[in-house]
């Protein structure tokens, strides 16, 4: 039951970070674009440091020797084509016209890519507590500029603070809800946890690449941003420290736990044994 608080804190926590960035554009919008700025080097780093520095070594000791990449790929293409047809990536389209048949497409396409942070949350709580926090902090570093990003164009389009608000609290919980059911499902039936941390990974790579990057590199116009860099692999640091940290206490406290619980369960087994036999003499 302690692990289903973890997974319902950390998917929380995403969705509570992008809404605070949207309050911040509803309340100071310059504020708001500056958040975006320093955030989108910030989770382009943590989005990379979590796929290489955890999912993708976890993926690899899930599957069999050489299938982790070919996920990878396979998450990475999978994404290209549902940003391909349902344009959910939404920095490309801060300079869209002005079409509010646009809108529900944002809508939909943000409440299925929190769903599916949610469920790659859910998958990686599921390999242990370290992994599921690092996926919760990569999940939630970028969910900052894509809803900064998200709460505009929908202001844009027409739609009032409050049912942008609204929307947008609803776009969160799905992450949660993600989690919760992709966590309870993967504790009774044997879930591909391989193949699912291998195209998160893919996910990750994907969204650091094609879309936070060029972001950055467009926001620079052509000039050396130094800062960019900085934040950058600050949040490669972060994110490598905390998976180092978080599996070296974390995973450590909880083998302990398990041990200590194997050795009582062989204590009781001897007991009960050495008390058969003196009944049998």
């Amino acid at each position: 039951m302690t692990q289903y608080y973890y997974v319902l804190f950390f998917s929380l926590i995403g969705g509570l970070f992008s809404l605070a960035g949207g309050m911040l554009l509803i309340s100071k919008k310059s504020s708001a674009k500056l958040l975006a700025k320093y955030a989108t080097p910030f989770a382009a780093g943590a989005l990379l440091a979590a796929a290489f520095f955890d999912l993708l070594p976890e993926s690899i000791e899930q599957l069999a020797e050489g299938a982790a990449p070919n996920w990878v790929l396979a998450g990475i293409l999978l994404f290209f084509l549902l940003e391909h047809f349902l344009r959910w990536f939404h920095h490309h389209h801060e300079h869209a016209k002005e079409d509010t048949t646009q809108a529900p497409l944002i809508i939909v396409g943000d409440s299925i890519h929190n769903l599916l942070d949610g469920i790659a949350i859910g998958a990686a709580f599921l390999i242990s507590v370290p992994t599921g926090i690092v996926t919760a902090i990569a999940v939630a570093a970028h969910e900052i500029p894509q809803e900064i990003g998200d709460f505009g164009l929908l202001l844009k389009y027409g739609y009032s603070r409050k049912k942008v608000m609204l929307i947008n609290i609803f776009s969160a919980l799905m992450s949660t809800a993600g989690a919760l059911v992709t966590f309870g499902l993967g504790s009774r039936i044997d879930l591909p946890l391989g193949e699912l941390l291998g195209i998160t990974a893919g996910l990750f790579i994907y969204i650091a690449a094609s879309d936070l990057i060029p972001t950055i590199h467009e926001s620079a116009k052509g000039k050396t941003n130094y800062l960019a860099a900085i934040l950058l692999l600050t949040g490669v640091l972060t994110v490598g420290i905390t998976t180092e940290v978080a599996h070296q206490y974390l995973e450590g406290g909880h083998e302990d736990e398990t041990s200590e619980v194997q050795n009582n369960t062989i204590i009781e087994e001897d007991h009960h044994n050495g008390e058969t036999d003196s009944h049998d003499d």
